[in-house]
């Protein structure tokens, strides 16, 4: 063989072999989004276990027409680990089928270790109706004093008719600590956008809701984006179950929040600019009235959301956190769909695992832990990532060179055959 040949071979070769290694040539698909799942895609061909649609209740229950969501990066939908990127049901091989709940998706999780103990589309997008009031408790409950006193302004009381009130007056003055237990017991509307307020400093309850997003991206939250501080719908409000996950993590991380979640039942004092007297308010969380260990969470609802559910509970030493939305109130009610799937989480072994709740700060999208052995998994998809580039430019560089060395050979040759010097170029 010539070495212009073997030149000429070697050059094929490396410019076949990015495609080879990548599984194709850059922008083709390895597997199927969760968005292109729903849109009916066809999937290539792929090794594992296909995806299991999520447990539902027989007939389907109806739902409202919802919003498309955005379109889901394929590495947010992998975040906590390449089997937690589905749009179906996601457990450890072995285990006991979840119940059958309506909610569109959900996660169970151990609240100590960050375990994902499984799942059904927990990357799929959601509206979280008051369960954002978490991102909230995440963002602000740190930077406030509990005992400093707030007067209610007219603004504070700028919310949605008929929505949920804590019963706030204007004028009236509260602690921080009464405004927290109001927000978390009663859902209050009117607390959310006073503690938003405080949080926002200078910027008021924009800042606050600017705060919240802010701390949604500490967390690794990408597919959350607040638009009110209560939760009531707004444009481009969104979240996902594994998200929620790590939003109420980290309030649980708070003593504070902790205590609220847990009250039963709390006063809010007597107001006497308005001639106002007190009165008791109760922990909406069932929950923790009727489920044994429970340590409280969040309940939400709007007629665009459904119903939303975050919730925790202590048994046998584990404290497990379950999340879900776009519940329906029948056959079961959103917290007694949590109680099944806590139920169905505690009797998973203590080392059955999907996947991981990152840690605050990590780089979630470059970092992601690798699945349990038999986990169902649908790996992001790569056609539209850009790290193609980085593995083709090396090889692509050393064709280049070889290219412009087997052109002087030949300039070299002439040269020979012409009589000139060969070193002189």
């Amino acid at each position: 063989m010539t070495r212009r040949l073997l030149v000429l071979r070697v050059a094929s070769a490396l410019l076949v072999l990015p495609w080879v290694t990548l599984g194709g040539a850059p922008g083709a698909a390895m597997a199927r989004t969760p968005t292109q799942a729903r849109a009916g895609a066809p999937a290539p061909a792929r090794a594992g276990t296909p995806a299991r649609p999520c447990p539902t209740p027989s007939p389907p229950v109806p739902r409202p027409t919802r919003p498309a969501p955005p379109p889901l990066d394929p590495a947010n939908a992998a975040v906590g680990g390449p089997a937690l990127a589905t749009a179906g049901l996601v457990t450890p091989s072995g285990v006991a089928e979840p119940p059958r709940v309506t909610a569109t998706s959900w996660l169970v999780a151990d609240l100590t270790s960050g375990a994902v103990l499984g799942g059904c589309g927990p990357h799929e997008y959601g509206v979280p109706a008051s369960v954002q009031k978490l991102l909230l408790v995440a963002a602000v409950l740190p930077h406030l004093d509990p005992h400093q006193v707030v007067e209610v302004t007219e603004s504070d009381l700028d919310f949605e008719p008929g929505s949920s009130a804590v019963g706030l007056v204007r004028g009236g003055r509260y602690s921080v600590e009464t405004l927290w237990l109001g927000l978390i017991l009663n859902s209050g509307n009117d607390a959310a956008n006073v503690l938003a307020r405080l949080g926002g400093g200078a910027a008021g309850q924009a800042g606050g809701v600017a705060a919240m997003n802010a701390e949604a991206a500490r967390l690794g939250a990408h597919q959350t984006h607040a638009a009110t501080p209560s939760g009531l719908d707004g444009p481009g409000q969104y979240t996902s179950a594994y998200d929620l996950a790590l939003i109420a993590r980290a309030c649980f991380g708070h003593p504070d929040f902790r205590r609220y979640a847990g009250t039963k039942i709390a006063q809010v004092p007597a107001q006497a600019a308005n001639n106002t007297k007190g009165y008791p308010i109760w922990n909406d969380n069932q929950l923790l009235h009727r489920y044994p260990g429970a340590l409280g969470g969040k309940t939400g609802y709007t007629d665009l959301a459904r119903h939303s559910f975050v919730g925790a509970a202590e048994r046998n030493g584990r404290t497990l956190l379950v999340t879900l939305l776009g519940a329906e109130s029948q056959p079961q009610r959103g917290w007694e769909q949590g109680a099944a799937l806590l139920d169905w989480g505690f009797g998973l072994p203590a080392d059955a695992t999907v996947g991981q709740l990152v840690a605050a700060g990590q780089d979630s999208r470059g970092q992601i832990s690798s699945p349990a052995a038999g986990a169902t998994r649908v790996p992001p998809d790569r056609g539209s990532r850009t790290d193609w580039l980085l593995g083709t430019a090396a090889p692509v560089i050393l064709v280049g060179t070889l290219l412009v060395l087997l052109v002087r050979q030949r300039r070299r040759a002439a040269r020979r055959h012409d009589g000139g010097d060969p070193g002189s170029r």
